[in-house]
């Protein structure tokens, strides 16, 4: 059970760093736009993430205040995602306010994980 819990925990860690790394190429290459690599990102963190913060295969309790934090942060990394590619899309272009907040929460996401 510890092997599968360690596979969902290096999915997890993948999919940050598809959303992470897609965020930082478009930021270096001073593009403000949303991919759908992020997308793709943002989904195997979350699937990954809620099937961590189910209690199977460990002898601790979680914090689910921090799981809650946490996941509360996903769902306004996908808000924005989802807003603005919608914008993207319609307009061509994205406010960079939106770009920049997507970077700020993923990473302010990994700092709460590692540092709390």
């Amino acid at each position: 059970m510890e092997i599968l819990r360690s596979v969902v925990v290096l999915l997890h860690l993948v999919g940050f760093a598809v959303l992470f790394g897609a965020w930082v190429t478009e930021a270096v290459s001073r593009r403000i736009r949303f991919t759908r690599v992020m997308d793709w990102g943002l989904t195997i963190a979350g699937v990954a993430g809620l099937i961590l913060a189910a209690p199977w295969g460990i002898d601790y309790e979680l914090n689910y205040v921090k799981l809650g934090i946490k996941f509360a942060i996903l769902v306004v990394i996908g808000a924005l995602l989802g807003i603005g590619s919608a914008r993207q899309r319609r307009t061509g272009s994205l406010p960079p306010v939106m770009f920049w907040l997507v970077g700020i929460l993923t990473l302010a996401n990994a700092a709460i994980a590692v540092l709390w």
